[in-house]
């Protein structure tokens, strides 16, 4: 174990050195596709050396609070990013190029959180059912009926479910406020500081078989153990900062020099490669049979994403501006806002019974897939409609709430099992007595 363990490490740390070459200045500058190749390689490999750190350290925290440390860490040049565009908006308020960065610093908040469920819920719960071999992952259980298949949700998912769907209720008042301000911040920010409070308080769970890497690393001392995880997840950290704007960046250019829009380059494609860690961590997890840790990690992720990612950015605004301010952006970021409130609210009410089935997902995709074609192709003119694109997202959110208002009436049941279930986790993180078990099924 230890040869194939280290072999592995080894193998892996090698795809991130010639980044680490290229970020050093060691090589001479790269052409646009060769930085591509270079960075991606190195977000690929430090994907895999976060996600032995965290299957690592569920040995001596509790589950999802390892779980929220990779979620931070994955997308954190989503944060990068943003804020980025947020500081050009306050440095440059009041001028065009202000108000542009103030709508890319929104537009890339909401593509990122798009693409998570859009792309990421529905796509791994596609493959986690038909990828080889997933009849020997317990998550997925097989029913009869046209794409009855559904994955199973671990039931200790209900807290995020909870806290994610507070969130997305508040964003739906974010664009009644004039902008990202205050308030915002201080109900979003304090909702996730509140939810790892919570996990913190949460028992350390009966040890996963592991294999591989996180196996070999689990045999340490507390103490050498304790430090490799904090090694893996500091230089995985490094190299997914540092290398996925450049690889972001990159894509933008080739992307754009094919004649793709460049803010729908910023809203999609950048966002895109900045949640490609995340995406391939999960993928790494569903593909060992851990299904209902990789499911854990997205919703985590889109947790984080909804909370800190946008009440932090009038932070940076403010901060840049010299003065509080609230980040300001106009209608057509308002209507998107609004839409990827509306899409959240909808895979929520798909996850309120612990499961989510082939039909579920393939919905959440096709929404997701065909709203972002419908405005490329509105944006290069190649399709003319009755209504505006701002109308078009307006029409999408609509949509979705109508679709999730729906399935909140009919798991009625299973969502108040959900909030007893939440509600007592919390009394136990406050030292009361628990309110007990509770059965989230339909």
């Amino acid at each position: 174990m230890k040869r194939q363990a280290l072999g592995a490490i080894a193998a892996t740390v090698a795809l991130t050195l010639p980044w680490i070459a290229v970020w050093l200045g060691l090589i001479p500058s790269l052409s646009t596709m060769a930085t591509v190749a270079v960075s991606g390689l190195a977000v690929l490999g430090a994907s895999f050396l976060l996600a032995w750190g965290a299957e690592t350290a569920e040995k001596d925290v509790p589950r999802a609070f390892a779980i929220a440390i990779l979620a931070v860490l994955a997308v954190a040049p989503e944060y990068a990013v943003d804020a980025l565009y947020a500081w050009n908006a306050g440095v440059y308020a009041g001028t065009e190029r202000g108000i542009e960065a103030g709508n890319l610093a929104v537009a890339n908040m909401t593509g990122a959180n798009r693409i998570l469920i859009g792309l990421g819920w529905a796509g791994i719960a596609l493959f986690t059912i038909f990828r080889r071999g997933s009849g020997d992952d317990p998550a997925v259980e097989r029913r009869s009926g046209f794409l009855a298949d559904v994955v199973k949700l671990d039931r200790d998912v209900g807290l995020e479910i909870v806290f994610l769907l507070a969130a997305t209720l508040w964003a739906f008042l974010v664009p009644l406020g004039g902008g990202i301000d205050i308030f915002d911040m201080a109900f979003l920010v304090g909702l996730y500081i509140t939810y790892i409070l919570i996990v913190l308080k949460g028992d350390v769970e009966t040890e996963e078989h592991n294999v591989g890497v996180p196996a070999y690393l689990q045999q340490f001392p507390r103490g050498p153990r304790l430090a490799a995880v904090f090694v893996l997840f500091a230089y995985s950290g490094l190299m997914i900062f540092t290398a996925v704007e450049p690889f972001a960046h990159g894509l933008e250019e080739l992307g754009t020099a094919v004649g793709i829009p460049s803010f729908f380059m910023i809203q999609w494609i950048a966002p895109l490669a900045s949640e490609s860690p995340e995406l391939i961590v999960v993928a790494y997890l569903v593909n060992k049979a851990r299904s209902t840790a990789g499911f854990n990690a997205l919703i985590s992720s889109k947790l984080n994403q909804w909370t800190l990612l946008i009440g932090t950015l009038v932070v940076v605004y403010s901060i840049a501006l010299g003065t509080y301010g609230a980040l300001p952006f106009d209608q057509k970021q308002s209507g998107e806002i609004w839409l990827t409130a509306a899409q959240s609210f909808f895979a929520i009410a798909l996850l309120v019974n612990f499961e989510i089935s082939v039909r579920e997902a393939i919905a959440l995709l096709v929404l997701f897939v065909s709203q972002v074609v419908m405005e490329f192709l509105l944006i290069r003119d190649l399709i003319t409609l009755s209504i505006s694109s701002y109308e078009l997202l307006l029409a999408y959110t609509a949509l979705y709430v109508v679709l999730g208002g729906a399935l909140f009436v009919a798991r009625r049941k299973a969502f108040r099992g959900i909030l007893k279930q939440t509600a007592g986790t919390v009394n136990e993180a406050l030292g009361n007595e628990s309110s007990g078990s509770v059965s989230a099924d339909d």
